[in-house]
C-alpha cells in the first residue's frame, strides 16, 4: 500500500474521532477498518494530531494483537482457542495451518491468500472444533475438512 493509499483513511478517522475523549483506539480501529491494517507510516500522522509520541501509538498497536502493521490475506481464517475447541482438537487444526500454509497463528501464507489469527471464542461450542472463515462459521471441523477449506479458498481444491 502506498503512501496516498493510507492517509485518506487516517485523515477520515481522525477527523471523526480526534475531539473524542481516549480517542487512540477508536482512530486506530477506524483505519485498520478501512485499510486492513495499520500502516506503520500511519503512526507519526496519528501521533502528531493526537499529541501523543509515536512510541505511545506503537505501543498500542503492538499490545493489542487485534491491531496488524501488515496488509492481512485475501481471506481471513480464525481458528477458536478457547477450552471447548482445544478439548476436541483445535491444536489438530493449527497444525494443518502450518503444514499447508507454512505458518504460524497471526501468520499470512506466503502467496498472500490466507491470514490466519488465533479466536477466543467463537461462540460455537456445542460444535467443537470451530473456525471462520471470511466471516463463515463452521462447526465440528476435522483436520481433513479443514485442509479441503484451506485448499478451497486458496483456489487449490481438487
Amino acid at each position: 500500500m502506498s503512501n496516498h493509499d493510507w492517509r485518506p483513511a487516517v485523515d477520515r478517522a481522525l477527523e471523526l474521532h480526534r475531539h473524542q475523549p481516549g480517542p487512540l483506539l477508536l482512530v486506530l480501529q477506524a483505519v485498520q477498518e478501512a485499510t486492513g491494517f495499520i500502516p506503520p507510516e500511519a503512526v507519526p500522522v496519528i501521533a502528531n494530531d493526537l499529541n501523543l509520541s509515536r512510541a505511545e501509538v506503537h505501543g498500542v498497536v503492538s499490545f493489542y494483537h487485534d491491531f496488524r502493521t501488515t496488509p492481512p490475506g485475501r481471506h481471513r481464517v480464525a481458528i477458536c482457542r478457547a477450552e471447548a475447541c482445544q478439548a476436541v482438537g483445535a491444536d489438530r487444526l493449527v497444525g494443518v495451518v502450518k503444514d499447508r500454509l507454512g505458518v504460524e497463528s497471526h501468520g499470512t501464507s506466503g502467496d498472500g491468500a490466507v491470514t490466519v489469527d488465533p479466536v477466543y471464542c467463537l461462540g460455537n461450542c456445542a460444535l467443537s472444533p470451530a473456525v471462520m472463515i471470511d466471516g463463515h462459521l463452521h462447526g465440528r471441523v476435522s483436520p481433513e475438512r479443514f485442509g479441503l477449506m484451506l485448499d478451497a479458498i486458496r483456489g487449490n481444491a481438487p
